[in-house]
């Protein structure tokens, strides 16, 4: 396949390992450069001479050195030298070490399909239907008790929140931890840095406050609700689902898939990667999350800007958003069309509200728009901000969608102020630039080392 030098760096773990990455794209350094259908290989002189290696069909990178970092720098300098300088990665036959690499990967990969055929016997349904409704007694009675916080909290109103600090919502957060409801902590932990984080933030706190309350009302109401909808409260709630039993569930779209964009969120012990997918016949949007701790790669190597054929599985849900992939067919490809979507502003947040109206928890959805302008705020941004004008992007009816951040000069430069193809990532208020398609080709806009 061929990847653009940009595509490259999104796959980097970092900025020091893409740098590092960029100085080795030099073929003095490299010996036994090759490529065919699978792979790239190569050993690149370093303090050793390092074995390098890169399978095609997922972008999964080896390398001989002892680097923590994966990919390392020559993996990286491995796929910017095919990105940059094609010509230099002639096409061969490839060595011993590689085929065997490849072998081992392809057994490993079969012996993982048989265990989750294993898993996925079914368990004793009586004793797992009286561990789920010992679950809900507990979870129905910290939600209660989280009501009545809740009530006097708004009563109280909110002027003093901020002055009470992070403590208010922690004592919270440890009740439904040990009320076995997980995620609704994690929800009062993220509304604890909402207090003094922009000006309208007690018009923001209480919208989080009512979807908390809205929760605590569908769980009580569980029995009531849809089936689809039950899967959705009960994962808001803290319920997991294996992904085993997603694809034993059924949703699985098979089509090409066009990846829209790619955010990650980093923390100090687990990043959050959000892919966003189109089908490209089906027009379903999926979102596949992956997660990484302490410095592992993600999973799954799922690259901006490519053509994905694959059999995706949806979470159970009313409003089905959330994937995972579940087989790949071939090597992606790069994507050289315009990007499927909306063609109006108005088109796309119709769409939003119809899939809030069926699951009101959603924050976040992919974007995609067609014939979009970037435009910059009208004078310096600090003058600006004050008044409320921002970053934005603007369609051909006039209508305007803001960004989210300060610094768009490059989004700006590919458009050089002609409509362009967008993707991005819209949390209810503001978007985030991921990708644009310029000239058919794709540009990333946003990699994991901003």
């Amino acid at each position: 396949m061929t990847l653009s030098l940009e595509q490259v760096t999104a796959l980097a773990p970092d900025a020091s390992a893409a740098a590092a990455g960029r100085k080795l794209a030099d073929p003095g350094v490299w010996k036994g450069l090759g490529r065919n259908a699978d792979a790239l290989w190569g050993e690149c002189q370093g303090s050793a001479l390092y074995q390098v290696r890169v399978a095609l069909a997922d972008l999964t990178a080896k390398c001989t050195c002892p680097s923590r970092k994966l990919p390392c720098k020559h993996s990286l300098g491995l796929l910017f030298l095919a990105a940059g300088q094609p010509a230099r990665v002639p096409t061969g036959a490839p060595p011993a070490w590689l085929t065997e690499w490849l072998g081992k990967r392809a057994a490993s990969a079969e012996k993982k399909a048989k265990k989750k055929a294993r898993s996925a016997e079914p368990a004793d349904p009586a004793a797992q239907a009286r561990r789920v409704e010992r679950r809900q007694e507990r979870v129905a009675q910290g939600l209660e008790a989280l009501v009545l916080w809740l009530r006097d909290l708004v009563r109280g109103g909110l002027a003093g929140v901020d002055a009470q600090g992070p403590q208010l919502w922690e004592s919270q957060a440890a009740r439904m931890v040990d009320a076995q409801a997980p995620a609704v902590a994690t929800r009062l932990r993220r509304m604890a840095e909402l207090p003094r984080s922009s000006p309208d933030w007690p018009q923001r706190l209480l919208l989080q406050l009512g979807r908390l309350a809205l929760l605590s009302h569908a769980f009580r109401r569980l029995d009531a609700l849809a089936a689809p909808l039950q899967h959705d409260v009960r994962q808001l709630v803290g319920w997991t689902v294996n992904q085993e039993d997603v694809v034993t569930a059924g949703d699985i779209v098979s089509d090409d898939w066009v990846v829209l964009g790619q955010s990650v969120d980093d923390d100090v012990r687990l990043r959050v990667q959000r892919s966003w997918l189109r089908g490209v016949a089906s027009g379903r949007e999926a979102l596949v999350l992956q997660f990484s701790a302490a410095g592992a790669p993600f999973p799954e190597t799922i690259l901006p800007g490519t053509r994905l054929s694959a059999d995706l599985a949806f979470w159970p849900s009313a409003c089905p958003q959330r994937a995972l992939i579940h087989a790949r067919r071939g090597s992606p490809t790069p994507w050289r069309d315009s990007l499927p979507g909306h063609d109006t502003i108005a088109g796309f947040l119709e769409s939003v509200a119809e899939r809030l109206a069926r699951q009101p928890w959603l924050e976040r959805f992919g974007c995609s728009l067609q014939g979009v302008t970037p435009a910059s705020p009208p004078g310096p941004l600090s003058a600006t901000a004050e008044r409320g004008n921002a970053w934005c992007v603007v369609d051909t009816t006039g209508a305007a969608l803001p960004l989210k951040g300060d610094d768009h000069w490059r989004l700006l430069a590919f458009s050089g102020g002609a409509p362009l193809d967008l993707a991005g990532e819209w949390d209810g208020e503001r978007l985030l630039p991921l990708g644009a398609v310029v000239d058919g080709r794709y540009e990333v806009l946003w990699t994991s080392q901003q």
